[in-house]
C-alpha cells in the first residue's frame, strides 16, 4: 500500500513588530512663547507705581519737619511720637482694634449660623433670602446712616462704641453670610450623616466633623470683616462724638483742618494704621486664598 508523504508545515509568519508610540505634542500657546521681559516689564512697572506712594509715606513719616531731601536721613521718629502722645492716637489704635475684634467674632458667629441653615436646609423663603441678601450689597453704606442714627439714638447708643461694632456687623453680615454658605456646602453631607450614625446630634456633628474644615473660609471671612471695620471712616464719623471714642480713621482726618496740613504727622499715622493689617495679612495670606477660593466654588 503506497501512502502519501505528509506536506511540510508552513512556518506561521512572525507578528508584526509594534510601532512605537508617537510622542504627544503639546500644544505651545501665545503666551508661552512670550519672552521673559514681556512679562517682568509690566510687572515691575505696575509694582513700582504701587511702591513709590508707600515710600513717599514713609519719606515723610522718617524725614526731619522742613526737610526736602529724597532720603529719610537723618531719620527721625519725632512724627510718631507726636501723634501717638499729642494727637490721642493710642486711643484711637485700642478704640480700633476693639472695634474689629468685636464686629470679627459677631460677623463670624451670626453669619455661620445664616450660612449653615442657608447650606443645609429648605425653606420657602430661602430663595427670597438669598436674593435679599444679594440686593443689600448694591445699597451704599451712607444711605444706612440716617436710620440707624435714630435706631440708635432711640436706644441710647450714640457715642458708643457698641453702635459702631452692631453698625459694622449688619454691613458685613449679608456678603460673610453667602460665603459661609458656599464653604459649607463644599463639605460633604455624608460627613454629618456619619457622625449622626456614630451617635452625635447635629451640633456637636457640626463643632466635631465639619467646622474644622471651615478653617481657611473663617479666616477668609472674619478677615474680611476685621479689615473693613478697621479703615471704615463713616460709621465712626456719624456716631461717636468724643474724642476718646474715636477710632483711627476718624484721628487721621483730625490731623487735616482748612488751613493746614501736618503731613509729617499724617504720614506717620497712616503708618500706624497700616501696619496691623499688614502683619496680619503676612500670617494668614495662605488660608485667605484659600478659603476665598473654595467659597466661590459652587458645591
Amino acid at each position: 500500500m503506497i501512502t502519501k508523504e505528509a506536506a511540510p508545515a508552513t512556518p506561521a509568519p512572525a507578528p508584526a513588530a509594534a510601532e512605537p508610540p508617537r510622542p504627544v505634542r503639546k500644544k505651545h500657546r501665545a503666551w508661552d512663547e512670550a519672552p521673559r521681559w514681556q512679562i517682568y516689564l509690566p510687572l515691575g512697572i505696575y509694582l513700582l507705581f504701587t511702591l513709590i506712594p508707600f515710600y513717599w509715606i514713609l519719606l515723610f513719616a522718617l524725614r526731619p519737619a522742613g526737610s526736602t531731601s529724597l532720603v529719610p536721613w537723618p531719620m527721625t521718629f519725632e512724627h510718631f511720637e507726636k501723634v501717638w502722645t499729642d494727637r490721642s492716637f493710642g486711643t484711637f489704635f485700642y478704640n480700633s482694634v476693639l472695634v474689629g475684634v468685636a464686629t470679627l467674632i459677631m460677623t463670624t458667629l451670626v453669619a455661620l449660623a445664616g450660612g449653615y441653615a442657608l447650606a443645609r436646609f429648605d425653606f420657602r423663603i430661602k430663595r427670597g433670602f438669598m436674593l435679599a441678601l444679594l440686593c443689600s450689597q448694591f445699597v451704599p453704606g451712607a444711605l444706612l446712616l440716617v436710620p440707624l442714627f435714630e435706631i440708635f439714638a432711640e436706644l441710647q447708643m450714640i457715642n458708643s462704641l457698641g453702635s459702631v461694632i452692631i453698625a459694622e456687623t449688619v454691613f458685613q453680615l449679608p456678603l460673610s453670610m453667602i460665603l459661609i454658605s458656599n464653604f459649607i456646602k463644599n463639605v460633604p453631607y455624608s460627613l454629618e450623616e456619619a457622625a449622626w450614625v456614630d451617635g452625635c446630634n447635629r451640633f456637636r456633628a457640626f463643632r466635631v466633623v465639619v467646622l474644622p474644615l471651615l478653617r481657611p473660609g473663617l479666616i477668609a471671612v472674619g478677615s474680611f470683616a476685621f479689615v473693613h471695620s478697621w479703615n471704615h471712616f463713616l460709621f465712626a464719623l456719624m456716631f461717636l462724638n468724643n474724642q476718646e471714642k474715636q477710632t483711627i480713621p476718624v484721628g487721621l482726618n483730625t490731623l487735616m483742618s482748612a488751613d493746614s496740613v501736618d503731613l509729617g504727622a499724617l504720614a506717620a499715622g497712616g503708618i500706624i494704621a497700616a501696619v496691623p493689617v499688614v502683619v496680619v495679612f503676612a500670617f494668614i495670606q495662605k488660608w485667605l486664598i484659600t478659603g476665598f477660593s473654595a467659597g466661590a466654588v459652587k458645591g
